[in-house]
């Protein structure tokens, strides 16, 4: 199950928990809220033919999907890559995570600027709005398989910050002020 707390940035390890002290947990209704993210708990051992994820992937239109496994063995570029995914950016399209195997974190801003951390872990599966500043890291334990779906065509293109000019970080706030 997804765990999330707000984050203290403190500059060390990016793979470290970062939690505050005390820890400040935010739960799933509370980060839905707050940031618009959507999760499941679906079981990663039998999603070839879980219904649950055949019935998501109909009704938010997932029709592409490619699997990534990130370790410095599998992922060229490793360290690049790294760096790329933990650099803060948002996405014109939802981002949709689902951990097959291993765990992760990714760090989202809320409407008041704070990082909150989810952690994601095998079974897992998360949807960040289009125009939510985001970015990912690997924990301490560098491994994570997941499954990414797509709306049509993959989009790959992060668009760094500042992007608050961006269509999809105007709709997002717009989105999130009307909740």
């Amino acid at each position: 199950m997804v765990q999330a707390w707000i984050m203290n940035d403190d500059g060390t390890d990016q793979r470290l928990e970062h939690k505050t002290d005390p820890p400040q947990y935010v739960d799933l209704d509370e980060l839905k809220k707050r940031t618009g993210i959507m999760y499941w708990e679906i079981d990663s051992d039998t999603y070839e033919t879980n219904e649950e994820l055949k019935q998501i992937r109909k009704e938010r239109g997932y029709s592409y999907e490619d699997e990534i496994t990130i370790t410095e063995q599998a992922l060229p570029n490793y360290h690049e890559k790294l760096k790329i995914f933990f650099t803060e950016h948002l996405h014109s399209d939802e981002e949709i995570r689902y951990i097959l195997d291993g765990s992760g974190y990714f760090d989202v801003r809320d409407s008041d600027e704070t990082w909150i951390r989810i952690k994601v872990d095998k079974n897992d599966m998360i949807t960040l709005p289009a125009g939510i500043y985001h970015r990912f890291t690997l924990d301490d334990k560098n491994y994570v398989k997941a499954k990414r779906y797509f709306v049509g065509e993959p989009v790959w293109t992060p668009i760094n910050r500042p992007a608050d000019e961006h269509p999809a970080r105007q709709s997002y706030i717009k989105t999130m002020k009307g909740q």
